[in-house]
């Protein structure tokens, strides 16, 4: 049989997945394969897999029988989070050929030969989460607007009810070194956006968590490698995905206000309002350090999006702990909510919490934090119109628009401007749009 040479890639979860396939994606192409869309029917397809929730885990059979309609020949890998968590239920998948380990994915060209088109499931490699002990170094390409650039892989802390320990390992992190040759090589594409993306990235530099006001024993911090990349001509812009409030320290706030390249958005995971629950997830802070977090970035950049990650429903959430988690983040000064409603995960603590809160009342829940995170939304762009703020433009899903979004993460949509797109443009916002977005003036300086 004759070695096949187009491949197709399709992504589940987070930024740090994203960053993965693409460096995947450019193992196949070194080795003579083509990449073509998924949609195109490939030889080989590689499923990066996330397992969050449950939901995610049922994508992955959605997408392994999408890959098989396309292809009913193709061989069919999948890599990930619930790769490593489930290997065997997903290698029993029809159609699924091979699947990969955290300690394997990045070997997968050393596999894929040994394929056997005649198997009654699919081959297996996945071994113990602890043999993932190398970083290696990826990003997203493809996009020339924007890369997600890891910088940091696996994580020590142990939430009762997240899996990502036991599906990426331990903290480990890139060099600074190694961090900035690849902005500078992602700067020679034309990217105008890298967004820092990792599992847990404010513990960046190998080691334990950083005390406050006490340095580890690392080779470096996280402020230290963001102060390096500063330096980095050619991106203008870089973005910190996600970091921990308890990592998310003074000196890093101050750094993000007075930089030439970071953009004044954070995103930090709350989960909770609550201490209680905050306790029981296990969680390395209170709420009062939270609301410490978010006083002090406001305190330097009034302008500031603040986005929050919380959690629904876990196990012992009554509806008193709730609605202390509603009106907490009621008086934050924050600009958006991601909510997640709380499922059960295999071999996690929480899997195993009495007192299982009803999934239609964890769904009600969720729905009021979405109404409030839309309410703190468009308060957040009521708050900057009049401001003239720089915008990165893309082209827009809607045919004869383009869209983007300003260094504070307002989004801005307007009519096609070819010249626009994969600039960075200053404008004047104006008002609000029916759809959520806002609409805009050139500023003075380019008009």
């Amino acid at each position: 049989m004759a070695t096949p040479r187009t491949v197709a890639f399709h992504t589940l979860g987070c930024k740090l997945n994203y960053s993965e396939t693409s460096a995947i994606g450019r193992q196949f192409e070194q080795a003579g394969y083509t990449a073509i869309p998924f949609k195109d029917g490939a030889d080989v397809y590689v499923i990066n897999t996330c397992s969050v929730t449950d939901f995610a885990d049922k994508k992955c059979r959605n997408v392994v029988r999408r890959a098989l309609r396309k292809n009913e020949q193709a061989k069919v890998v999948v890599v990930g989070c619930y790769a490593q968590l489930k290997p065997q239920e997903i290698a029993d998948i029809p159609g699924v050929d091979l699947v990969l380990g955290a300690a394997e994915k990045f070997q997968i060209l050393d596999y894929i030969d040994d394929i056997s088109q005649a198997h009654d499931k699919g081959m297996v490699k996945a071994g113990e989460v602890t043999a993932a002990k190398d970083f290696i170094h990826a990003f997203s390409f493809g996009d020339r607007t924007r890369s997600f650039l890891k910088v940091q892989d696996g994580c020590d802390y142990k939430c009762s009810f997240c899996t990502i320990p036991l599906a990426r390992g331990k903290s480990r992190s890139n060099t600074v070194e190694s961090v900035v040759a690849n902005a500078r090589e992602i700067a020679k594409m034309g990217t105008r956006e890298v967004v820092l993306t990792g599992v847990n990235i404010g513990d960046f530099g190998n080691g334990t968590e950083v005390i406050e006001g006490i340095r580890p024993k690392k080779e470096a911090l996280f402020i230290d490698l963001i102060k390096e990349l500063d330096q980095v001509e050619g991106i203008e812009r870089f973005r910190i995905s996600s970091i921990e409030p308890n990592l998310c320290n003074e000196e890093i706030i101050e750094f993000v206000a007075q930089s030439k390249r970071f953009a004044p958005h954070f995103h930090m995971p709350l989960q909770s309002g609550n201490n209680k629950q905050l306790k029981a997830m296990r969680r390395r802070y209170r709420r009062e350090l939270y609301a410490e977090r978010v006083a002090l970035i406001k305190k330097y950049m009034p302008h500031c999006c603040i986005g929050v990650d919380v959690i629904v429903g876990f196990p012992g959430e009554t509806e008193e702990d709730f609605l202390e988690t509603y009106e907490f983040i009621n008086q934050l000064d924050i600009s958006y909510l991601h909510v997640f409603t709380y499922s059960e995960r295999a071999n996690t603590p929480a899997a195993e919490m009495p007192d299982v809160v009803p999934m239609a009342e964890r769904r009600r829940r969720n729905q009021m934090l979405n109404i409030l995170s839309e309410k703190k939304r468009r308060h957040f762009y009521e708050q900057q119109l009049g401001a003239t703020r720089t915008v990165l433009f893309e082209r827009s899903k809607e045919e004869g628009r383009i869209s983007g979004f300003t260094d504070n993460y307002v989004k801005v949509d307007v009519a096609l401007e070819d010249t626009w797109i994969n600039h960075v443009v200053p404008v004047r916002l104006e008002q609000l749009t029916a759809e959520g977005a806002v609409e805009v003036s050139l500023s003075e300086s380019v008009a």
